[in-house]
């Protein structure tokens, strides 16, 4: 389970790009977190999995303080960033091996881990390549299989079907199926909003720093008590929520 406690988060000591935010994700699930650009997705996220840290507030990993137990926090998730221009020197087989011995994966289980997901992600032709030889979906598709080199219990994405093929997308979507259907977390954000529509369990809506919905595209339905696409009810609530806060302002 991940637990955020009224997490707070400012860059410049006024503004802050996330506020007092509270939110439980279940295991077994994933959780979509939908946002307009700059409306806090990645700042969140960063600060979940230690690059940012919280200026407020609390974050657990299935039971480990980020902030606190830091090194045990890390072993629960694997992480792919909004950018995947990562160690890119290394092979791609040696990029794997070295997220392998990050996550002490045994050594009789992650030559078999590299196989399946090089075969998955049509990789196993290029591990002897540097990966700066990659395209962008390419190295997209390489820090995907190295966050799943260790089978995290939280597998956590920013951005993840940035560059990828349709092939590669309907793949990753597949994964993460399987992945929350054997008991553990994906949680990942976008602004594509018809890729979390058709994978989503829950949903959350950011809009500057705040939390403005939680529950599933069945509730926010309801919520408008509308039949409209997940586009048009994302922007008609953060459309609201801009409105009530310039209003707020004035």
């Amino acid at each position: 389970m991940i637990q955020i406690k009224n997490v707070s988060k400012s860059y410049d000591g006024k503004k802050k790009a996330v506020d007092s935010l509270s939110l439980d994700i279940n295991d077994g699930e994933i959780f979509g977190l939908l946002g307009p650009n700059g409306a806090g997705k990645s700042t969140l996220l960063k600060m979940m999995v230690g690059i940012l840290a919280p200026d407020e507030g609390e974050i657990r990993l299935n039971g480990h303080s980020i902030q606190t137990d830091t090194l045990a926090a890390k072993q629960r998730f694997g992480y792919v960033s909004d950018n995947p221009d990562h160690l890119l020197r290394l092979k791609g087989h040696e990029f794997l091996r070295f997220m392998a011995d990050a996550y002490h994966v045994p050594d009789e289980l992650r030559a078999d881990r590299i196989a399946e997901l090089a075969e998955e992600f049509s990789l196993s032709d290029e591990l002897n390549n540097q990966i700066q030889s990659f395209s962008h979906g390419m190295r997209q598709k390489m820090m995907v299989m190295g966050a799943l080199i260790s089978d995290p219990e939280i597998w956590i994405l920013d951005e993840p079907m940035t560059g990828l093929d349709p092939r590669a997308a309907f793949l990753l979507k597949q994964r993460m199926r399987r992945h929350a259907d054997s008991g553990k977390i994906v949680l990942f954000s976008t602004h594509v909003l018809d890729v979390a529509e058709k994978v989503v369990d829950r949903v959350g809506v950011i809009n500057k720093g705040e939390l403005v919905f939680v529950g599933t595209v069945e509730e926010l339905r309801a919520h408008f008590d509308s039949n409209s696409s997940l586009e048009e009810m994302f922007l008609e609530l953060t459309e609201e929520t801009a409105d009530f806060a310039d209003e707020s302002q004035a």
